[in-house]
């Protein structure tokens, strides 16, 4: 099978949920998984219902689990930089059918490393794995590499209505 770049990008809510989905999909037809989320850390609900399916699905996190705004900390370039290792070391393994790098265009909008190193990295992508970038800011440079891209728009959200966000359908 051949392998694919896909980018989730846009203000709207649900990339991280539609990448969910697809790692949900292709671990029900025996596929094995790596899904990789930078800038986050914790159990949040995603992490729980994914890690039931162990012997598929296996999650790293690379982040300090807060909100980077403007400069990241040492720290935050810190994991930032071993999560881009991490995936070049487990392309080189070639033994994933389909990897999820989570906020991967977060870490590139915040610095945590170029977009020329990132995009060298996914260029030793190996030619039956699939890969889906999610994050808002998706930069130029990716969307033209990509063979897919989907824009999610916000158009209407009830966070601006002061609902914060729930167990189990924003976190």
């Amino acid at each position: 099978m051949t392998g694919y770049l896909q980018v989730y990008t846009g203000n709207g809510k649900g990339k991280t949920t539609a990448a969910i989905g697809l790692t949900i999909r292709a671990a029900g037809a025996g596929l094995k998984v790596f899904f990789i989320q930078f800038l986050k850390k914790g159990d949040y609900s995603e992490i729980k219902a994914l890690s039931k399916f162990s012997d598929q699905i296996i999650i790293e996190q690379y982040g300090m689990g807060k909100f980077v705004k403007g400069s990241p900390s040492q720290e935050d370039i810190l994991a930032g930089q071993q999560g881009l290792a991490r995936i070049k070391a487990v392309m080189a393994e070639n033994k994933y059918d389909l990897m999820v790098i989570d906020e991967g265009n977060i870490a590139v909008k915040y610095g945590l490393f170029p977009i020329q190193e990132f995009l060298a990295v996914i260029d030793k992508k190996p030619p039956g794995l699939e890969i889906i970038i999610t994050g808002r800011w998706a930069a130029m440079e990716l969307m033209e590499k990509a063979d897919l891209v989907t824009e999610m728009k916000e158009l209407k959200h009830y966070y601006h209505r002061g609902v914060p966000a729930r167990i189990g359908i924003e976190k």
